[in-house]
């Protein structure tokens, strides 16, 4: 089993920035592909980005590239999400989740992912 508890969410102004950190507990959290999913009211859970266990190699969805970045610390067993020059259209429940491990970064889909966290809420005013 493994434990995710998101954090950083938050009230931010449209061009603002804010960072989500995604904590894990259980099993040995670098053996695990991890990533972030959104859900806006009335939506469909939507992939954001994606990480390797390693951390080496990340995807980003194209509606946020340029503007969102993953990350990770293994010795902390934290995932974070980088956001900066947020919009109105960002607002959402942000979900970390932990896939299989052999999950190739570009097929994270949600409904493939072994484990997920509560989510934080994100919200950018216009």
């Amino acid at each position: 089993q493994v434990q995710l508890v998101e954090s950083g969410g938050g009230l931010v102004q449209a061009g603002g920035s804010l960072r989500l950190s995604c904590a894990a507990s259980g099993r040995t959290f670098s053996d695990y592909p991890m990533g972030w999913f959104r859900q806006a009211p009335g939506k469909e859970r939507e992939f954001v980005a994606a990480i390797s266990g390693s951390g080496d190699s990340t995807y980003v969805a194209d509606s946020v590239k340029g503007r969102f970045t993953i990350s990770r610390d293994n010795a902390k067993n934290t995932m974070y999400l980088q956001m900066i020059n947020l919009k109105p259209e960002d607002t959402a429940d942000y979900h970390c989740a932990a896939a299989p491990k052999a999950t190739p970064l570009r097929t994270f889909y949600y409904y493939d992912m072994d484990y997920w966290g509560k989510g934080t809420l994100v919200t950018v005013s216009s």
